[in-house]
């Protein structure tokens, strides 16, 4: 099943609690650093789909951030 943007931001939260809490050993850290790592790279190639989605609505036209 392909997650959502929303429900890979709730599994890296939950990454980092892990991460943060006090009792999580340095090979958990590390493993869960690279989980988070991997969700990351999938939310970002969900945001460039989408970003390329509104690029063809909008006629090909990019925008600038004016207007």
């Amino acid at each position: 099943m392909d997650k959502s943007i929303e429900e890979i931001f709730e599994e890296l939260d939950q990454i980092m609690e892990k991460m943060e809490a006090p009792d999580t050993s340095l090979e958990d850290s590390f493993a869960s650093y690279e989980a988070g790592m991997k969700l990351i790279r999938a939310c970002g190639e969900k945001i460039d789909k989408v970003e390329k989605k509104i690029i063809v609505l909008q006629g090909g036209q990019e925008t600038d951030g004016e207007g």
